[in-house]
C-alpha cells in the first residue's frame, strides 16, 4: 500500500477490461508500489464517465505533476473511452503510436495501447491480448512459437521474430457461458466439475468436430434419460466446446511450443487438453503477462 513514506509513484499501469479494472502504481525502478482493482469495466461506462472511474480508484496517486497512465484492453475500443486505432499484423504485439484519452484532470496523461488486426487468412482482432503477448515475449526474448489466451473469446496467436504473424479467435467462453446459463442445457448444469466428463467430451469434440451441435443436445438427453450428474453434464460441455477449438486450432499447435496465458481452472483444462495432444504447454499468469506487456508499452513511450 502506497503512504507518505513510499517511494514515488512514477506511473500507472491499468488492464481495462470489459467488466474489471486493474490499476497497479508503478516505481521508477518498474517495481509495484501498490495494486488496486474495481468492477467499473467498459461496458457499464460511457465515454465521459472513465475519467471519474479511473479517478475514483488512483486519485490518491497522484501528484500536482501529470502521471503517465498506460492502459490496454477494451478501454480502447469504439465503445470504450476513446478508439486506439488497431496495429495491422504481421508486427511486434506493441508499438506506437498510442492514443491519448481525453482527460480534464490535469494530474493524469493517458495513453491506450492499440489493439492488433488482421485480414487474410481471415479478418479477426484483438484488444488487450496483445499486451499479454508481448509480456511473454519480454520475459523469453527470441522465443518463437505460439501463445493461447483462454477466455471469453480465446485466441491463438503464432509469433516469429518477435512479431505477432497471425492470430485466430474463438467464441468458446462465451458459448460456454450462453449455452449453461441460457441455453435449454442449463436445466442440467449446476455448480462444481467433473475432469473424467471434461476428458471424455475434449476427445469427442477433437475427433468429431463437425458433429459438435448434436453432441451437445446429447447432454440434454442423458440428464434425463440415463442420470448424467450436472458437474459431469458441465465438465462435458467445457470439454466438447475446447475439443472443437483444438480441432480448428492445430495448425497452430501441432509440433509447436506453446505459452497458455491465463489463471485457474480455465487455462488449466487448456494445458490439460494440450498435454492430452503430446503438446506440453508451458503456463504463464495473465497479471504477469499483462504487467509486463505494460512496462514494455512503457518503455516504448519513454524511447519516443
Amino acid at each position: 500500500m502506497v503512504t507518505p513514506a513510499s517511494p514515488r509513484i512514477d506511473w500507472i499501469a491499468a488492464d481495462w477490461g470489459t467488466s474489471n479494472l486493474r490499476v497497479w502504481a508503478m516505481g521508477a525502478d518498474g517495481a509495484v508500489l501498490d495494486s488496486r482493482d474495481s468492477d467499473r469495466g467498459m461496458g457499464q461506462l460511457t465515454p465521459a464517465e472513465f475519467e471519474p472511474a479511473l479517478l475514483a480508484l488512483v486519485g490518491d496517486w497522484l501528484g500536482q505533476s501529470a502521471t503517465p497512465v498506460i492502459a490496454c484492453g477494451m478501454v480502447g475500443a469504439r465503445q470504450g473511452w476513446v478508439e486506439a486505432a488497431y496495429r495491422a499484423v504481421p508486427c511486434a504485439p506493441v508499438g506506437l503510436p498510442m492514443t491519448p484519452a481525453p482527460v480534464t484532470d490535469p494530474r493524469l496523461s493517458v495513453r491506450i495501447v492499440p489493439g492488433l488486426s488482421q485480414t487474410r487468412p481471415s479478418a479477426d482482432v484483438m484488444r488487450g491480448e496483445e499486451t499479454q503477448i508481448a509480456g511473454v515475449l519480454a520475459a523469453a526474448l527470441g522465443w518463437d512459437g505460439v501463445v493461447c489466451l483462454p477466455g471469453t473469446h480465446s485466441k491463438w496467436a503464432e509469433v516469429s521474430a518477435g512479431e505477432v504473424v497471425s492470430f485466430r479467435s474463438f467464441m468458446t467462453g462465451e458459448l460456454f457461458a450462453l449455452l449453461s446459463t441460457q441455453s435449454v442445457l442449463r436445466h442440467g448444469m449446476a455448480e462444481g466439475f467433473d475432469d473424467a466428463a471434461f476428458d471424455s467430451g475434449l476427445a469427442e469434440g477433437l475427433s468429431r468436430p463437425e458433429s459438435l451441435t448434436a453432441r451437445l443436445f446429447t447432454l440434454r438427453a442423458e440428464g434425463l434419460l440415463a442420470g448424467l450428474s450436472p458437474a459431469a453434464a458441465r465438465g462435458r460441455l467445457s470439454g466438447l466446446l475446447i475439443g472443437a477449438e483444438l480441432a480448428a486450432a492445430k495448425p497452430w499447435w501441432l509440433g509447436r511450443e506453446v505459452v497458455v496465458v491465463g489463471e485457474g481452472g480455465l487455462s488449466s483444462r487448456y494445458a490439460r487438453a494440450l498435454a492430452a495432444q503430446g503438446v506440453p504447454a508451458r503456463q504463464v499468469a495473465a497479471e504477469d503477462a499483462t504487467l509486463a506487456g505494460l512496462k514494455h508499452a512503457r518503455s516504448l513511450m519513454e524511447l519516443s
